[in-house]
């Protein structure tokens, strides 16, 4: 396959600058990837398109203000865009300045704190502060907006570009389906009979790296980390034999997911996973999706083809920009069925991955 296939044309117009003021606000375009069919319906709307049994999965990662600006002391100004924390004090970062620090050099931050590059991790960085650093990013850190956002963050972002439910921290990228809940519709979704449960994968900012191989097969995607509980596990074992769906709430979920069920079934899992999904991957677990609209030409777009067919996901795509949707990050969403049913009460053997 190549990147291009891939690629959509979108007015930059379309790219969502803020969020509405009401999260549940946005617009839902239903996607059947089985037969390509489209509805356009509001997000509030899920409530009718979930049944009782249905099992949501939800990612509660806590984005950090991540991106920090500081002056080397050799001269010259230093944008830090935390990637992971590697311990208390050292950090893997995406460094942008005129000239490349090299391992040894000092970087002055604000609030007085000091960080020393360690040497390189590819295209990253490895920093060591002087002081320990996520409680130091809370304070002096600015929220990581997305590079498409052509604004400055302001106060409003904190909260908006966090889930209602962000409860661990280690994210420099909201998993931004989850944007649309709020405790009204998790009432909603209560008294229909939608349980819900949580795994954590740390967004990092490799998720806004672009595939830059021609050939998508030769992209590799950075390792981000992961948490899946053993409780999480007997929910979704429970949900199947039931007959209940597993409904993804975003790309960082159905990564996790079928990450943790690389052997066949799932298991609890704790560690980093460099998974990328694209057409022929065969899926375990996930027998719906929640996401957002995502880049043309990136992983994430591959992954929602992967689930629902390129060319029905395509089509969703072209709808969306005719009809005017918002996208990306602050913009509206999809509700995705795959193309190829995932668990055998469906009638379908799951298959093997690719």
């Amino acid at each position: 396959m190549h990147r291009r296939d891939f690629h959509y044309d979108l007015p930059p117009e379309l790219i969502a600058q803020t969020p509405l003021p009401d999260r549940a606000a946005s617009r839902l375009l239903v996607l059947d990837g089985a037969t390509g069919r489209m509805e356009d319906r509001r997000f509030r709307d899920l409530v009718d398109l979930l049944r009782p049994g249905d099992l949501l999965v939800l990612n509660d990662t806590k984005v950090v203000p991540a991106r920090l600006y500081g002056t080397k002391r050799t001269g010259g100004r230093v944008e830090i865009l935390l990637e992971r924390l590697l311990d208390a004090r050292r950090i893997r970062v995406q460094l942008r300045a005129s000239r490349s620090p090299k391992p040894g050099a000092e970087i002055d931050l604000p609030g007085g704190a000091r960080a020393i590059v360690e040497g390189r991790a590819g295209e990253l960085f490895d920093l060591v502060l002087d002081r320990d650093a996520m409680p130091y990013f809370a304070e002096h850190g600015e929220v990581p907006l997305p590079p498409y956002i052509e604004r400055t963050p302001d106060e409003a972002d904190r909260d908006r570009y966090q889930t209602v439910f962000a409860r661990a921290p280690g994210a420099v990228a909201a998993p931004t389906a989850g944007l649309h809940f709020d405790d009204a519709l998790f009432a909603e979704l209560d008294a229909r009979g939608v349980e819900r449960t949580f795994l954590t994968l740390h967004v990092g900012a490799g998720t806004f790296s672009p595939v830059r191989t021609e050939h998508v097969e030769e992209h590799r995607l950075h390792p981000e980390w992961v948490s899946i509980p053993a409780e999480l596990c007997a929910k979704v074992d429970e949900t199947v034999a039931r007959g209940g769906r597993i409904v993804a709430v975003g790309t960082t979920v159905v990564r996790a997911l079928e990450s943790a069920a690389r052997r066949g079934k799932l298991e609890p899992f704790e560690g980093e996973t460099d998974l990328f999904i694209y057409p022929g991957y065969r899926f375990r677990v996930v027998d719906a999706l929640v996401t957002n609209f995502h880049l043309p030409e990136s992983s994430l777009l591959m992954l929602v083809c992967a689930f629902a067919g390129r060319e029905h996901t395509l089509a969703a795509y072209r709808h969306a920009v005719a009809e005017r949707y918002r996208f990306f990050s602050y913009g509206d969403a999809m509700f995705v069925t795959p193309a190829v049913p995932t668990h055998p009460h469906t009638g379908t053997d799951p298959g093997q991955e690719r």
